[in-house]
């Protein structure tokens, strides 16, 4: 009885480690493992974490590829490097453990340095980004002044929104109200509807919306800032070498003029490019 069950137990064996091997085979095929992943890394591909919903910096187009002022900034590098470019989108809050897993090699997508300067591993600040109002051309609003008693909207975890609620409340307890809104396409049909007088938001953002909308003469951008702050390319702590060579060859970008061109090509002016 023992010698059957011994061969009986080893059939069973061989049976399990076959069934293992086809179903990795059948896994590996399908993609699954780590190297069918879309993030899998190695040191000729560089991997890009990006919000995929944050025009001009980074989305979606219309044929349904990623684009972006920052994406094509580093898509640049990659081509002066001899690297594979791989944009991955990511859940934003889940940047960090992205980050820290190697899963991306940096954060590169409208990142703000200010306030998370000991969080990471920065670039130099190539990116000056105020946050300003948006209001009708024919509204009567001039200043930040005329906003006294009106409605006033800002994108959800938005800088401007930040600055609204913390250093700058002065301003905002001006307004008659100050709402959030879950992204800025809703605020701007807002604003063109009258449902709200201003909008709170990046520049950079407005100043792609407001061209893209083909509305240029319809809206317009306050001359006073609410904030500032500057946008970086962010990598792991302790990934110098990295970081060294994709600044330097940022900063030839920067010299030659590609910087400015990519700018151009998203609507976003001179005047908000960082350069040393």
């Amino acid at each position: 009885m023992n010698k059957k069950i011994g061969i009986i137990f080893a059939l069973v064996l061989v049976a399990f480690l076959v069934m293992g091997t086809a179903s990795a085979g059948l896994f590996d095929f399908l993609g699954g493992n780590d190297a069918g992943n879309s993030t899998a890394n190695d040191e000729s591909t560089f991997i890009v974490g990006f919000d995929a919903e944050f025009p001009p910096y980074g989305f979606k187009d219309d044929s349904g590829n990623y684009t972006g002022f920052d994406l094509d900034l580093a898509k640049e590098v990659c081509e002066r490097n001899n690297w594979t470019f791989k944009a991955q989108p990511i859940d934003w809050d889940a940047k960090d453990a992205e980050l820290d897993s190697g899963s991306i090699d940096c954060i590169w997508n409208g990142f703000t340095i200010d306030g998370r300067e000991n969080d990471y591993l920065w670039s130099d600040p190539y990116f000056d980004n105020k946050q300003v109002f948006v209001v009708k051309s024919d509204a009567g609003i001039s200043s930040i002044d005329d906003l006294s008693g009106k409605t006033v909207e800002t994108q959800k975890d938005s800088s401007a929104l930040a600055a609204l609620q913390g250093d700058n409340k002065t301003i905002a307890d001006k307004f008659g109200t100050l709402t959030e809104v879950a992204d800025y396409n809703t605020a701007f049909m807002d604003l063109e509807s009258g449902a709200c007088d201003a909008v709170a938001m990046d520049i950079g953002v407005a100043e792609y919306d407001i061209k893209n909308k083909n509305q240029s003469d319809a809206f317009s951008i306050l001359d006073q800032d609410i904030t500032t702050e500057k946008y970086g390319v962010g990598f792991k702590k302790g990934n110098t070498d990295l970081k060294d060579q994709v600044q330097s060859t940022l900063d030839e970008m920067f010299k030659d003029g590609t910087v400015l061109k990519i700018a151009e090509k998203y609507g976003i002016s001179e005047d908000a490019l960082i350069q040393k």
